[in-house]
């Protein structure tokens, strides 16, 4: 009888997904149009021009962030050129030459020989090494926080003690005391993974989203604890309250920015990984339409070495979980959590086939889709240390 029941339950529950998961593609950009890491408007001809060769309109943007105090864009935009240098050395190299003394170029340099030092089996010795390129950026400019925001990333690379972080992070603070990047620098030294716990880790970022402007993505800070939380294994009834309460948060500072809007981007593939974690279903589905073509690397990229693939398929197996709560009569979602493990992860890979055939094709018996654990793909790369941008 429990087994008949099990497979009543289950047919059921595949043609409630097989019924309603293509019309909840509404509001989803498509597949072919969804980009990792897209540039906004003003990095991308610094980018297409550095592929060419040229400096120039690299550093007529990092000079006009500095010109105007623009430090949260300033220090995107040092990461991504940093990032493009990586592969393009020459390119960095003829700035270094044509402007020895450039505040910009500096800095992007000395974010370059982190970021490779980060990559190094002797990262303790390199990043040490890579001081006097910090100090030399942050001499520069006396007003810029990024520099600073790099010399706490090094810190905790070189085993800092909680003293010598502190005082980084007062300089820090100084200069911009609701600055996001060094926010989560902190909150990475703060971490388990490194020198903290989780109870500090959450303790300092709930303070510093009760502090934060409006909004600003420092009020996201409390749902990057919680991932940092998700990775390291199941949490507890009062975590678990805790990480509600940070998405929660998240949703409310997603909701003041518009759909489709790339500056948020990072923060809301974050929020969906977390309510995905938390079951979910139909609040990450939301997210996903808000995030629109704006897929980021972090956090996919955590636990998975294709974050694209990784997106996609958590965006389908989201649909397939929040169809298998609707009537087949009525279009009203009965739930907006649920505790029961996710029914995908090779099973979101045949949901776009519903699209067109009627038919999810899922393995095991016909109709009926595959187990895939808590998160189905999700967490099979759990304990990883989660970066987002910044270092490892």
């Amino acid at each position: 009888m429990v087994r008949t029941m099990s497979l009543i339950r289950a047919l059921i529950g595949t043609a409630r997904m097989v019924r309603h998961t293509p019309r909840l593609a509404d509001g989803l950009s498509p597949d072919d149009a969804v980009l990792l890491d897209a540039p906004d408007g003003r990095l991308g001809p610094a980018l297409v021009a550095g592929a060419l060769g040229d400096h120039a309109p690299a550093a007529a943007l990092l000079a006009a962030t500095r010109e105007a105090a623009e430090w949260e864009n300033r220090d995107r935009y040092v990461m991504r050129l940093a990032a493009f240098a990586y592969h393009r050395g020459d390119w960095l190299a003829r700035w270094l030459a044509a402007a020895p003394r450039d505040p910009d170029a500096l800095m992007v340099k000395a974010e370059l020989e982190v970021r490779k030092a980060w990559g190094s089996p002797a990262r303790v010795e390199r990043l040490r090494e890579v001081g006097p390129l910090i100090g030399a950026a942050a001499e520069a400019d006396p007003r810029d926080p990024v520099p600073w925001r790099l010399a706490l990333d090094q810190a905790r690379g070189t085993h800092a003690t909680h003293t010598a972080f502190e005082s980084l992070w007062e300089q820090a603070v100084r200069r911009a005391p609701h600055h996001y990047g060094c926010h989560v620098a902190a909150l990475q030294y703060l971490s388990a993974v490194w020198y903290g716990s989780h109870r500090e880790c959450f303790d300092f970022a709930e303070r510093a989203a009760e502090d934060a402007l409006p909004a600003s993505l420092v009020q996201a800070l409390p749902v990057r604890a919680a991932f940092t939380l998700l990775l390291t294994g199941d949490p507890t009834a009062v975590q678990a309250d805790r990480i509600d309460a940070a998405a929660d948060l998240a949703i409310a500072l997603s909701g003041q920015y518009e759909a489709g809007d790339p500056w948020p981007s990072e923060v809301r593939n974050l929020l969906v990984y977390v309510l995905i974690a938390r079951g979910r279903w139909a609040e990450a589905l939301e997210q996903f339409r808000l995030i629109g073509p704006y897929a980021t690397s972090f956090p996919w990229n955590c636990v998975t070495d294709d974050p694209l693939g990784q997106f996609l398929e958590a965006r389908d197996g989201v649909r397939i979980e929040v169809a298998s709560t609707m009537p087949l009569r009525r279009g009203s979602v009965r739930s907006e959590r649920s505790d029961r493990p996710a029914r995908w992860g090779r099973a979101a890979r045949s949901a776009r086939a519903a699209d067109s055939s009627g038919s999810l094709g899922l393995p095991g018996v016909p109709g009926v889709p595959g187990p895939a654990g808590p998160l189905g793909p999700i967490r099979r790369q759990a304990g990883q240390s989660p970066s987002g941008g910044h270092y490892a």
